[in-house]
């Protein structure tokens, strides 16, 4: 006669569901416990360059940010060869080698702006502007004068066109009305020197409608007259 058959609770399925898990998952570890051990030890080699990375840049950034300190009293003063190239015998590290040292950092890129600078105001255009471009901002205020500075080298230069696109571009980063207008003054000044004159005066009328209160709007007229008496 058959018996009838023990009835499995719902405890004992899970207890072996569990075991069963366990025996697989043990299972996969053995057989794949080599990749794994790579895998995990990777992981951690990761996890510590990360740290090492981000502690270093935090580290050269103030290194960069005190030797910057330094040296700006130089650019200030207007001593832009000694502050491109420092005082090695007042332990003043000039712009150029914080750049090359710490330029990955928020200070060397503030060095990198400053040294397009020094040599914008030596008159080495071809040097500032790379520089300038090169520069990564470290807020807006640097980025509108970073894009002035590729303007003002461009300029000097004689690449006209270039140095009226980036004017523009300044002037749309700006805030202040005085700024903007400048901007774009500056913007129609070059696209009437490339023969862009309906860019300028298209510029012209716009200081002269939104920005009448400036010097550059009131002058706007002006400008606007003998573009047209040329056109």
């Amino acid at each position: 006669m058959l018996r009838p058959k023990k009835k499995i609770s719902k405890r004992e399925l899970k207890q072996d569901a569990l075991v069963t898990t366990y025996a697989e998952l043990t299972t996969f570890y053995e057989t794949h416990k080599r990749n794994i051990s790579i895998a995990v030890t990777a992981l951690v080699v990761i996890i510590f360059a990360v740290i090492v990375y981000f502690k270093n840049r935090s580290d050269n950034n103030e290194m960069a940010m005190t030797q910057l300190g330094a040296v700006y009293q130089l650019f200030d003063a207007g001593q832009y060869q000694l502050a491109i190239d420092g005082v090695p015998e007042r332990n003043i590290r000039g712009l150029r080698s914080i750049v090359e040292d710490y330029g990955s950092s928020n200070a060397g890129n503030i060095a990198r702006f400053y040294l397009a600078g020094a040599y914008y105001q030596l008159g080495n255009f071809d040097e500032a502007l790379k520089y300038f471009e090169e520069c990564s901002p470290v807020d807006d205020i640097m980025a509108t004068s970073r894009l002035s500075g590729i303007a003002d080298c461009s300029e000097a230069k004689g690449d006209y066109l270039k140095a009226a696109e980036y004017f523009e571009k300044a002037a749309a980063k700006n805030s202040k009305e005085v700024t903007i207008a400048e901007s774009l003054n500056n913007a129609a000044r070059n696209y009437a020197r490339a023969g862009e004159k309906e860019k300028a005066l298209d510029l012209y009328r716009r200081l002269k409608k939104n920005y009448p209160t400036t010097t550059y709007g009131r002058d706007a007229d002006r400008f606007i007259e003998q573009l047209s008496v040329n056109t």
